[in-house]
């Protein structure tokens, strides 16, 4: 439980000193993170304008609902950054952030004149003051002293951040607002219940259309989509709207109806077998067998009696008869992956198969009919394994009698908020856990990175990212890359302790934490990479580097001398070399 009253809280600079330190400039994208978060640099008459335009278009009651939904979103995502706040495990400080952030954001100052909560017993009473509301401040330019409260988006913000707060609806309503010409605005915040006309509030917290049409319109695509045939829905497990993927599914589908035999191409994790599920699902065998066998996974020795099958006594260890693939997917489908990696002479064996449709057991003289489709699917290029004599061309263009190339990963962006989000889902139910989805600057990365795995890696790094993030929260940066991955994210600059911006190497500071301390670097060497840097930037004057390390020149010259006798003696410390030292000038 927590009481505060009879004094005053103000949220000054030194209470968000923590918070501002995570507020980043990125030079190279022209982006602003707060964490994780994106954040805009928006000029409040700007912003202003859209709300009056909002108002004289939609009127003052659905505006006021609008703004203040958006409010209530800010809220909710500020929340889930003070989660993540150093030392927030505290009720007081995890509270005061909320306040702390609506500052730092530009929105008011705020002043806790009492608070009384106690989470357990789900109590709750807030009075604090506004000053300097930007919302307030515009509307009265406007619109002169208006007869209501008008602090609408802000009001939602701090009904979201109090709500998520205290794990319950906590209703606040502005009591005095400067926008009717008071000199603050106040706010106070009770249970939801507690409020008598809380029905009259809580209406701008549900969504609305904003225009009658919007429904029939709405009424006719979900009409549209429900007259679209079985033909054109995507199975669950494919996932994907890019055009790349489009035409490579469109094919998928078209092969689906006939029984010809379908080469899939594409690299290791694009999602090949899950093709070739597809084209089992859709067509006329799906209610029979769907067999996979990857031939790379497989000793060349034992290849063909795994295709074939084996009867009792065919080798030594055949101490039983079993049928093979083919016989098993006989009126059904057979999948064979990285083809490529099947040897010669099973190759050989393959081809009849595929000509006579029939099929010798190893060690067996009787024939056995199959009725098989075929799909075979590869990363490497046939044609070249085939000029280098290591695939047979029959072979080859009997297998590319119909070609589907699935495109990597890297080639449909737009995919992968889709697909990331999907195993998102998985994974939060496959581990018990519930994942608000990714920080912008996680998406960030994951659309920037190159994936040579594929969806598969995708998989596996959400999944990663599932169980290293906290309950309740979204997954961050680090909990699915290593410190390495924001290289591709720019130099980013930071906060001072005066407001003014510099640049921010905190990164780099713990990319080389992180290198001694796991063992990849030693303290010699990363020693070593700062006087290099510093002779770099002095471009290769001793003292001037000196200067900028915070010691004498003799003192460089001294670790220098160190640091060369140590990559004399085989140490692998690169040492910086200088016009002086080269000229022998260590004076």
């Amino acid at each position: 439980m927590y009481k505060q009253s009879g004094k005053t809280r103000t949220v000054s600079d030194a209470n968000t000193g923590d918070l501002r330190a995570r507020l980043r400039f990125c030079a190279e994208t022209g982006q602003i993170w707060l964490h994780e978060h994106r954040m805009l640099l928006v000029h409040a008459e700007a912003q202003a304008s859209l709300r009056r335009e909002l108002i004289d278009t939609l009127g003052m009651d659905r505006a006021r609902g609008l703004l203040t939904r958006m409010g209530y979103a800010a809220g909710m995502r500020d929340f889930e950054l003070a989660r993540t706040r150093p030392g927030s495990d505290g009720d007081v400080e995890a509270f005061m952030a909320g306040p702390e952030l609506h500052m730092l954001e530009g929105i008011a100052r705020s002043t806790i004149i009492s608070l009384e909560y106690d989470r357990n017993a789900g109590s709750f009473y807030a009075d604090i003051i506004w000053e300097y509301s930007w919302e307030s401040e515009w509307h009265r330019h406007y619109y002169g002293n208006y007869s209501e409260p008008v602090c609408w988006s802000q009001v939602g913000y701090a009904c979201a951040y109090a709500s998520a707060f205290m794990g319950r609806p906590i209703l606040y309503k502005e009591v005095e607002c400067s926008g009717m010409g008071e000199s603050h605005c106040r706010i106070i915040g009770k249970p939801l219940e507690e409020w008598e006309d809380s029905a009259d509030y809580s209406r701008f917290f549900n969504k609305e259309s904003i225009a009658e049409q919007l429904i029939d319109l709405q009424t006719q695509v979900v009409q549209l989509r429900s007259a679209i045939g079985e033909k054109e829905k995507i199975p669950s497990d494919i996932i994907g709207n890019s055009p790349a993927f489009r035409a490579a599914y469109d094919l998928c589908q078209q092969a689906a109806a006939t029984q010809i035999t379908v080469l899939l191409l594409g690299e290791t994790g694009s999602g090949k077998e899950v093709f070739a599920r597809a084209l089992h699902n859709r067509g006329a065998r799906r209610n029979e067998s769907f067999i996979a066998i990857n031939c790379a996974a497989i000793p060349q020795d034992l290849v063909e009696s795994e295709l074939f099958g084996v009867e009792k006594g065919a080798y030594t260890g055949a101490l039983t008869a079993r049928p093979g693939r083919f016989e098993r997917a006989h009126e059904g489908t057979l999948f064979l992956d990285e083809i490529g990696d099947l040897p010669l002479s099973a190759q050989a064996k393959l081809l009849r198969v595929l000509q006579e449709g029939e099929i010798e057991r190893l060690g067996d003289d009787k024939v056995r009919k199959i009725d098989v489709r075929l799909v075979a699917a590869t990363n490497v290029d046939l044609k070249q394994m085939v000029k280098e004599g290591k695939f047979r061309s029959d072979l080859y263009y009997r297998l590319n009698a119909f070609q589907i190339e699935i495109p990597p990963l890297r080639k449909r962006k737009e995919d992968i908020p889709l697909i990331a989000n999907r195993y998102l889902e998985k994974y939060s139910a496959v581990h018990g856990k519930k994942i608000n989805g990714f920080t912008d600057k996680a998406m960030r990365a994951l659309l920037a990175y190159p994936w040579p795995g594929n969806i598969r890696e995708l998989m596996n790094m959400v999944e990663r990212g599932v169980i290293l993030a906290p309950n309740g929260s979204r997954i961050e940066l680090e909990q699915m890359f290593s410190g390495s991955s924001e290289e591709a994210l720019g130099l980013e600059f930071a906060l001072n302790s005066n407001g003014s911006i510099g640049i921010d190497h905190t990164a780099n500071e713990k990319n080389l934490q992180e290198e001694v301390l796991s063992g990849s670097m030693t303290l010699d060497q990363a020693e070593a990479a700062l006087i290099e840097a510093a002779v770099k930037k002095a471009n290769g004057n001793l003292s001037a580097a000196a200067r900028t390390l915070g010691v004498t020149r003799p003192q460089l010259a001294y670790r220098l001398k160190r640091l060369q006798e140590n990559d004399m003696s085989g140490a692998g410390v690169a040492v910086p070399q200088t016009a002086e030292m080269a000229a022998g000038g260590q004076q």
